[in-house]
């Protein structure tokens, strides 16, 4: 039995490390530093969500289209806009674009301070199984959905197929 003594205060010193550790790591993730809110060190805060420079592009098929928007963030708390709603279309995917290599994605993030912005040729909306094909002019009602902010609902135009926002 004396054998087994010795091993015994390797044991707590290795139990004390392990709980000291996990001890550390939970109060990191409880901190209120921001954490990986994408708030840049500034402390978090809430995200202050506004739409600006949003259109859809006239498709020119019958059943998809695609939507652009910026989303500005002005406060200090990152967020991420999940999903569209609208009732031009029975789906509304979010797409990252690449080089020429499009993907659908779960969600695009909104930035602390910074914005989002969903252009042709880079991020955007895909609208697929269009209840009619829109005419230019025509206002599309657009339900914006985010992880942390509440909805936020949109008019949007129908632009022409070239049209290519002023900056």
């Amino acid at each position: 039995m004396t054998a087994a003594a010795p091993g015994i205060p390797g044991v707590r010193k290795a139990a004390t490390v392990v709980l000291a550790l996990g001890l550390s790591a939970t109060l990191a993730a409880c901190s209120g530093d921001g954490g990986g809110d994408g708030s840049g060190g500034k402390g978090g805060g809430d995200p202050k969500l506004s739409v600006t420079g949003a259109y859809v592009s006239q498709p020119p098929m019958t059943d998809m289209a695609a939507g652009y928007l910026t989303v500005r963030n002005a406060g200090g708390g990152a967020d991420e806009l999940t999903s569209v709603t609208t009732p031009l279309a029975s789906e509304v995917t979010l797409h990252t674009t690449k080089g020429t290599r499009m993907k659908q994605v779960s969600s695009l993030g909104v930035p602390a301070d910074n914005r989002l912005e969903l252009s042709s040729g880079g991020d955007h909306l895909m609208l697929t199984n269009l209840s009619h094909r829109p005419k230019v002019g025509e206002k599309v009602s657009f339900t914006l959905h985010f992880a942390t902010s509440a909805p936020i609902e949109i008019k949007v135009p129908v632009e022409p197929t070239t049209y290519r926002p002023k900056d």
